[in-house]
């Protein structure tokens, strides 16, 4: 008989939405039976894509600079513990007062509440140069808008920004002056793209990396409520409560 293995399945074509599926193998991933079924269900949504943006792409060194915004996500939890165990700083933006002393506390260098809609973006540019010195050396952007739009005029000398994702669908807007004075450039970065791009056996040492830091508390996903099947209606309701804690899962199966 052959034996079971859990893995996660990378198929953005079609979803996962079947009780069986075939698929090409390269598109499936084991995953070790050490990892809770709760972080398994996480682990490629957030761990994995701040791992990747950090040490792979952008590379953010010891002692440098890493400015986020949706700093309280729970990806942007994940970046600032990421910070304190390999030594880089972080700079974190949030549209919430509350959330400044709470992620002060969890360990963000700077932790700076700004509202693009109200506030010049030449201001959040001063507070951020003053800080580092010059301009952030490494940038990740899940919002875009005017938000994203303000955060290109932090970027240091040679300078890197990485958009993630689109929380606001508008687009950015800035003067290509801004790169071109700065030496900077700005990004997209999608993870399933990047993973095609991965052999097999960098694959599965970025998983065991990776399943380390969770295990460590570093990139483990905080889980809220989990919804029975059923009551999927409910779950995506409170999926989109702002402000909640922890991701929200549905049970699925036994």
């Amino acid at each position: 008989m052959r034996r079971k293995k859990r893995v996660v399945v990378l198929n953005s074509i079609t979803g996962n939405w079947a009780e069986q599926a075939v698929v090409p193998a390269r598109q499936v991933i084991p995953l070790p039976a050490s990892l809770p079924v709760e972080q398994a269900a996480t682990f490629f949504i957030n761990p994995v894509t701040a791992y990747v943006m950090i040490r792979r792409v952008l590379k953010v060194p010891a002692g440098g600079w890493l400015l986020q915004t949706a700093a309280g996500s729970q990806l942007g939890r994940m970046v600032i513990r990421l910070g304190r165990r390999l030594g880089f700083r972080t700079i974190n933006i949030v549209r919430r007062d509350e959330q400044v002393e709470e992620l002060a506390e969890l360990g963000g260098d700077h932790v700076l509440a700004f509202r693009a809609e109200e506030q010049p973006s030449e201001e959040l540019a001063k507070v951020v140069r003053e800080i580092t010195g010059g301009g952030a050396g490494c940038v990740i952007d899940a919002v875009g808008g005017p938000l994203g739009s303000a955060v290109v005029d932090c970027l240091g000398q040679s300078g890197r920004m990485l958009c993630y994702g689109t929380l606001d669908e508008r687009p950015l807007e800035f003067s290509p002056r801004v790169l071109m004075s700065q030496d900077a450039s700005v990004e997209g970065f999608w993870l399933g793209p990047w993973l095609a791009s991965q052999g097999l056996l960098a694959k599965l040492k970025l998983i065991k990396t990776v399943t380390g830091l969770v295990s460590d508390g570093v990139l483990d996903s905080e889980i809220g409520e989990t919804f029975p099947l059923d009551r999927v209606v409910e779950a995506v309701a409170a999926s989109q409560v702002t402000g909640r804690s922890g991701k929200v899962l549905l049970g699925i199966g036994e």
